[in-house]
């Protein structure tokens, strides 16, 4: 069976005019198929929450196989380094390079049984999703649900670089998933 457990609960501040004044993903552990997968690693601020759960859920990072980056802001990937033997899944049209990844160009693509990639642009042109099969139907959204309230008010992330696209991501989202873990926060269940 999938198991998914959350590393560290990413968080989001802005200031009264709109703009970033914080921000940390949210990183998810997904082992499935024999394959321990890492989803978005966060920022160096979360690296003790992240070791802390490593050591509760009795896995060493050293063991991570694949890392999939939902986009490549900084925010989502400033811990890459912690995962030495992963292998690392990103979509194209990204504005960092990432030495050794495999570059993903499908709108789908299967990573083992139950997990696969999904391209969910609008916040950036690279972004993308992971929807699991497991005990319900989970999606680990990086930015194209950067928030809950995005999903539940269906509004478009602040920083987007296409909303229409945007909006379509949420929808496809919103069309399969049970429970969404968020870019930024706490997974919470959809009304589906």
């Amino acid at each position: 069976m999938i198991q998914l457990d959350i590393l560290a609960v990413g968080d989001l501040q802005r200031d009264d005019d709109g703009g970033i004044v914080k921000a940390d993903s949210t990183s998810v552990l997904i082992r499935a198929s024999g394959r321990i997968i890492v989803v978005d690693p966060s920022t160096k601020y979360m690296q003790p929450a992240v070791k802390t759960s490593f050591k509760q859920i009795g896995v060493f990072p050293k063991d991570v196989d694949t890392v999939i980056l939902t986009h490549t802001h900084n925010d989502h990937i400033e811990n890459l380094k912690f995962y030495k033997n992963a292998k690392v899944y990103v979509h194209s049209g990204g504005d960092v390079d990432v030495p050794g990844a495999k570059v993903i160009d499908d709108d789908e693509f299967k990573i083992c049984e139950g997990v696969r990639l999904v391209h969910t642009p609008g916040h950036t042109m690279d972004s993308m999703s992971v929807f699991v099969d497991a005990d319900r139907k989970y999606v680990v959204a990086g930015d194209a649900i950067p928030l809950e309230d995005n999903f539940t008010r269906n509004i478009i992330p602040a920083s987007n670089v296409d909303g229409a696209l945007a909006l379509e991501s949420i929808k496809k989202i919103r069309d399969y998933a049970d429970v969404v873990i968020p870019g930024h926060g706490f997974p919470f269940m959809t009304d589906r």
